[in-house]
């Protein structure tokens, strides 16, 4: 049975949103898309829903993903989206129980209008009060590191809309890079070199399939081809090419390389001291990025440190963004300081 106060953690991602409550864990678990009637301007599906709608909806549904780069792109339609997975979230929850509150990230770059369009949004939805928590902050914290202990700790969180790299220590995020190239970035490559090389057009959840079927970060030929459909551009037909591991990791070589240029800048800035305990306990990943294979060895390579995955990379912002929960008594009791005041 719910309680009457019921404090959410919502990971607002540019691909998925996850929201985690107090006590119960990752509740919802869907993509950040939603369709719209053009003509009425009315909701028609949010999540699962909506993405299976993606390139088969006739004229008057427009399926949107309202983030983009990890900020809001579609505020009103976001405001819908989270007020969708609350309810969602809360299905079993009194009528007469309080709004609740809660603790949403951002990324580490993001700019000050943007961070009030994500809490605007956020109390729209129906939320009492809105914490904005950093990105890799929270992905930290959700990948088990020691973030609240006087050593170095180095997250690497590559989402669909931005990267962000961080190094942590005492409970602050002492220096960090964020970089609005992803996941996104990845399927957007993927598709560009295959209209170029077989002049075959494939959508982006195709693109994504073959991210996830044979990308990888760097050649391995122990990774199969695989056959994928398309319409092809001369002839405008239906045609299906085989595509080997080989390719996609040349197509998706710069993206990979400026990923790596964001990891080797943030350590860089890095105090002495701190780089020193990155090198004994390693860069971790995390976000759907970090399960493309090879890429921990690409950036091992790159930087001369172990590199390793979180255990749930995919969650690991959703925990860490609801064990920021137990915060929220700071703000309650200190409603002149800012989240990023308390937790950086």
């Amino acid at each position: 049975m719910f309680t009457l106060s019921q404090d959410l953690g919502i990971d607002l991602g540019t691909a998925n949103t996850l929201v985690f409550i107090k006590g119960k864990g990752i509740i919802v678990r869907e993509p950040s898309v939603v369709a719209v009637n053009k003509t009425t301007g009315d909701i028609e599906a949010v999540g699962s829903d909506a993405r299976n709608m993606i390139g088969r909806t006739p004229g008057n549904i427009s399926v949107v993903r309202p983030m983009k780069d990890g900020v809001i792109a579609d505020y009103d339609t976001t405001a819908a989206m989270m007020k969708h997975y609350i309810k969602l979230a809360q299905k079993n929850r009194s009528s007469f129980a309080k709004k609740p509150n809660v603790m949403v990230c951002v990324p580490s770059g993001i700019t000050m209008v943007e961070e009030r369009a994500v809490i605007d949004a956020s109390k729209q939805a129906g939320a009492r009060e809105a914490y904005p928590v950093p990105e890799p902050f929270a992905a930290a914290i959700g990948a088990g590191l020691p973030v609240w202990e006087p050593t170095g700790s180095m997250i690497v969180d590559i989402g669909g809309g931005t990267t962000e790299v961080a190094v942590i220590s005492l409970g602050g995020i002492v220096t960090s890079q964020s970089i609005r190239i992803a996941g996104d970035d990845m399927d957007d490559d993927i598709i560009q070199y295959i209209k170029k090389r077989y002049n075959l057009m494939i959508g982006e959840r195709s693109a994504e399939s073959i991210k996830f079927g044979i990308g990888a970060a760097k050649t391995n030929e122990k990774i199969e081809g695989m056959d994928i459909r398309g319409r092809d551009l001369l002839t405008g037909l239906p045609k299906t090419i085989t595509v080997t591991a080989s390719e996609i990791a040349l197509s998706l070589k710069d993206t990979i390389e400026q990923i790596v240029d964001a990891v080797k800048n943030t350590l860089e800035q890095t105090p002495p001291e701190l780089a020193a305990d990155i090198m004994d306990r390693g860069i971790v990943l995390s976000g759907g990025g970090a399960l493309l294979k090879d890429l921990d060895k690409v950036i091992s390579d790159e930087t001369k440190m172990p590199v390793f995955v979180a255990d749930e990379p995919l969650d690991s912002v959703a925990i860490g963004t609801g064990k920021a929960l137990e915060y929220i008594d700071h703000f309650r009791s200190n409603p002149n300081v800012s989240t990023k005041s308390v937790l950086d």
